[in-house]
């Protein structure tokens, strides 16, 4: 029986190692600043139909994408304020969007729907209704179309046209919950 270990990969030596996590910490510090500031991801975005509008969303404010859950109405609410639907466990109000800036709601069926959760960092337990995903899109492949006097709301006022010539509304939604009307949903 030999008393020798078992044979180990190599791992660098001092210098080499210490050089090797320097690296690694600087990337990993480089990443949490791209986050914060909004810029991960490369600029990517969720594409999702509301109101029958191409509308994106950024996916640092966004937590999940879960089929429609049933909703129970809350008594003396705003009529866009749809309820609150039981999302793995937690309680989550649902708006609808469109509804909230006066517009109808799209028309897509009920398979189609989805709820859009908001991120645990934006401090808001609620989700959007929308009525339909549409994928990943990325606004360095979009043009920026300038804002106009009505460009609306300043959580809705970024505009862009794909290489198709869609036009899609960047919705923020760290700005919409700090908007005072949203956050009264009574009547």
């Amino acid at each position: 029986m030999s008393s020798q270990a078992p044979d180990t990969p190599s791992t660098p030596a001092g210098p080499e190692r210490r050089s090797r996590l320097r690296q690694y910490q600087v990337q990993l510090l480089e990443r949490m600043q791209a986050a914060k500031t909004g810029a991960a991801a490369g600029g990517r975005e969720l594409g999702v139909m509301i109101g029958g509008h191409h509308c994106l969303l950024d996916l640092t404010q966004i937590s999940e994408i879960v089929p429609l859950q049933p909703v129970t109405p809350v008594p003396l609410a705003q009529d866009w304020y749809q309820g609150l639907a039981n999302i793995r466990g937690n309680l989550t109000g649902v708006i609808d969007l469109a509804r909230y800036q006066g517009q109808a709601a799209g028309d897509a069926a009920a398979s189609e729907r989805r709820l859009i959760t908001f991120a645990p960092s934006l401090g808001f337990n609620c989700a959007l209704l929308a009525e339909r995903v549409l994928g990943l899109r990325k606004l360095a492949d979009m043009q920026a179309v300038e804002a106009s006097a009505d460009a609306g709301p300043e959580w809705s006022s970024q505009h862009f046209t794909d290489g198709e010539g869609q036009q899609w509304t960047r919705i923020d939604l760290a700005q919409l919950v700090r908007e005072s009307r949203f956050l009264q949903v009574g009547l």
